[in-house]
This record gives C-alpha cells, structure tokens and sequence, in this order.
C-alpha cells in the first residue's frame, strides 16, 4: 500500500497531494551547495528536511528519483579560488567532499543523480541561445547575455513579487549583472558573464565571446537534461524564492514549455539563540565547530528536525543536551531488540502502535508530531508489527540510535525489581504493582522481556 504525503506548495499557499506526474516515479530536484566553504547548520536543516520528504516517499511505497546540483562556478567560488591560487576544479572539490562527509555524518541519503555547473556549461550555452532565438533574451555590448522578464508574464508569480515592483525601465548600468540581488532592484538578470579580469582563468567560449553562465541557469538545464520539462517537486531553502527561483523558473518556462515543478517546497531559516546565524557573533555553526564541542551530527540532526519546517528554528546548545537525551531514552528502548534496514522496511508492513507516526508525517511532514508519536507509543511497543513500526518512523526521520550506555543499577533497585519479577512470575499482580511503583518513585522502571527483564531509569 502507497502512503501519499501531502505538502505545502510554495506557489499555490495550499497543501497539495504529492503523486508522479507519470504515475511511476516521483521525480525531484534540490538546490545543492555552493562549494566555496563549509556548509553551515542552517544550510543542512534545508537539505535534512529534504532528506525527510524523500524517506517519507520511499517509506509510504513510492519510488523516487532525486537530483541535487553542485555548485562549483559562480562569483564566490571564482572569487575565493582566485584568492586562494587554485584551480577551480581543485578549490570546489575540497568542499564538495567536505559536504558529502557531512551528509554522510548526518544520515541524508545520496541523491540518484549530483551534475555539477561546471560539468554543464555546454548545456547552458544551448538554454541560452534558445531563448536568444525566442526573444526572451538579448546580448550586450559587452558580451554578456541578459533573460527580459518583460517577456515572461507570470514574472513574480512564485515569490509574489508584484510587477510595480520589478524594474522593468532600466539602462544596461541597472541590469543585475552579479548572481545574486535584492528584491528591491530586480531587473533582467544575467544569463551569461563576459569575462572579467578578476575571473582569472575561469572562463568558456560561446556564440558572444569568453565568458561563464550565470548562477540561476545551471539548475534549469540540467532540471531539462535529467527530469524533463514537466517534474513533480523543487526543492530549497526560503531564500532561494526569490531570485533564484523565480528567474528559473521563467527561463526554463521560456525556453522548454511544459508546467517545469508541479510543486515547490522550501524550508524555513534557522537562528541561533535568537539571532541570525553570523561569523561576527560566533554563531554560524558547522558540523565540525559543534563536533569539536562533543557533539555527534546525529544530534543535530535531531534538532535540525524538531520543529515544523515551514517555522523558523531557533538553535540553541539546550537543544541539543534534549536531543542527546532524546535519542539516548530511544536507544535504552530499543535495546534488544533486532534493527531492521532501510531497503526491507522500505516494503511496507504493519507498523502497529507506530501507524500515528507516519500519519503524522504524511501531514506537510510533521516531524515534530512524529517525534510525539515515537516518544508515547514507547511502552505500548512489544510486538513484532510495533518494533517495524518503531524501526520505520526512526528511518523516516532519519535517525540513527547510538549505544546504550551502560547504567549502573543500585543494590535495592536491583532487588526490588528481582521481588516484581518472582510476584509476576507467581501471577501475584498485586504484590508486582507494588514493587513497580516502589521503583518508579525511585526514578526506575522495568522493561520485560520473554525471559527476563531489565532495569532502566524512567
């Protein structure tokens, strides 16, 4: 049986059911990183709750076809390579692997296809000359090829970014010639980049001269060449609305046809304490800045996905003890029993007591209400169905549990637990309510098994 998930669509404000547009495969395409540093924390809630959406699929029955970008040319990577005096290729590649290590360490699946920018240009160059011939592009005097959003309509549509608000009456100086720009100066944005001095030997030849392809391009050729000109889901994080979003979505319209993304989903910004993540204060936090303060990408991760997506998270160090808390409480649950792989629970099954958990989800991935489930179904499991049910939602959510750690159990706890398992095993219930509530008023409680029993703090 398929489980559909139904999510928030960025560009209708209304929740939509999500199925194949070809009744097989749901076919999906996110943002990747820019690799001219080390993502930070609020990048990866982004892309972990992205990682969410795909378990929730995969795990409600549906087969999935993931695409996420590499960025690895544009005015940061240029600008920081040329800084640094290497090569393109050899400065992006340190931080691509540098991000794949951190998804790794979080547990985000690999995604079915990674194409990269600088991979791509030919591609590009061929969008580009497409929407030249339609009119919906123009070069200028010095090379670089700007798109006309005049030509485009539904311009705004996406980010709700009305037409009196564009700059539709500019002169070449006003063009948005840099990668990225603020709402307030819209204009045409640039297709592709004339070579400058500063952009060293990072350059490509085209039909206008030597030059590189501006950064909203990339992601709609290659959208183009692996999912085609109608898909089912985009994905980013809310600052990628507008522009990034937006100017792809006109030029992909423009150039190829079709609907482009049947949906849109963006997840919401993180804070820190309160603030806005910054170098200055301190406070824009990588998995290893946190790593060398002894805490495991796990986690985060748990944090990272304790609140309702579409509402700014506020990241705080008492997060993250409850989630070392949280995740250890799972563990001690857990002990014992047989962990179940992804692939197997992948084809579906009784999830038991557990079935609230990916209703939950299902819900515009309420993790948050997941998470609830997980917590106050805990002493109902003991089935074989409910243990798949609890293995399920902790896969869906993505979360590894860690060793239990081994916990020292005083003489009369010990003793007190030995007495409740003699009166249950001589069906005196009365006397086992008893010694069960002498230990919980202790702090203890007492997990049975089929031929024992163990001794946990609550």
């Amino acid at each position: 049986m398929v489980f559909l998930v139904r999510l928030f669509d960025t560009l209708t404000r209304e929740s939509a059911l999500l199925e194949p547009v070809d009744g097989k495969t749901f076919r999906f395409y996110c943002c990747g990183p820019t690799v001219y540093g080390p993502a930070h924390i609020g990048n990866f809630r982004t892309f972990v709750m992205q990682d969410v959406l795909r378990r929730a699929l995969e795990l409600g029955g549906m087969k999935t076809k993931h695409v996420r970008n590499i960025t690895d040319v544009d005015d940061k990577t240029i600008r920081d390579s040329v800084a640094a005096g290497r090569s393109l290729e050899e400065f992006t590649a340190q931080w691509r692997d540098k991000f794949h290590d951190d998804c790794e360490g979080l547990n985000c699946l690999k995604p079915h296809l990674e194409p990269s920018a600088v991979a791509h240009v030919a591609e590009q160059i061929a969008m580009i000359e497409d929407l030249v011939e339609k009119g919906h592009a123009y070069a200028s005097d010095d090379g670089s090829v700007y798109f006309k959003i005049s030509s485009f309509s539904d311009y705004g549509r996406l980010s709700r970014l009305e037409t009196r608000e564009l700059n539709l009456g500019h002169t070449q100086n006003e063009r948005a010639n840099s990668d990225e720009y603020d709402k307030d100066h819209a204009a045409d944005f640039v297709l592709w980049k004339s070579r400058r001095e500063e952009d060293g030997e990072n350059f490509w030849e085209s039909p206008w001269g030597q030059g590189r392809p501006g950064w909203h391009l990339e992601c709609s050729a290659m959208i183009l060449k692996y999912l085609g000109k109608t898909f089912d889901l985009h994905g980013g994080g809310e600052d990628l609305v507008f522009p990034h979003h937006e100017n792809e979505l006109a030029q992909s319209r423009c150039s190829c046809g079709g609907e482009f993304a049947r949906h849109w989903f963006h997840a919401a910004h993180l804070l820190v304490d309160g603030k806005k993540m910054s170098k200055s204060s301190g406070t824009l936090y990588t998995l290893s800045d946190l790593a060398e303060e002894g805490w495991s990408a796990m986690e985060v991760r748990y944090v990272l996905i304790g609140s309702n997506y579409r509402k700014q998270l506020n990241f705080t160090k008492d997060s993250l003890h409850a989630a070392r808390e949280a995740l250890s409480k799972l563990a001690r649950a857990a002990s014992g029993q047989k962990v179940v792989g992804y692939r197997e629970l992948c084809k579906g099954g009784d999830l038991g007591v557990f079935a609230g958990a990916m209703e939950k989800l299902n819900e515009d991935l309420n993790t948050a209400g997941a998470l609830g489930e997980l917590f106050g179904n805990l002493k109902r499991a003991s089935s074989e169905a409910d243990w798949r049910g609890f293995f399920t939602t902790l896969a869906s959510l993505g979360l590894i549990l860690p060793e239990p750690e081994k916990v020292e159990v005083p003489t009369e706890v010990e003793e007190l637990a030995r007495l409740r398992w003699e009166a249950r095993e001589a069906k005196d219930w009365a006397a086992s309510d008893r010694y069960r509530d002498e230990l919980a008023q202790k702090g203890w409680e007492v997990k049975d098994g089929r031929e024992g029993y163990e001794v946990l703090p609550r």
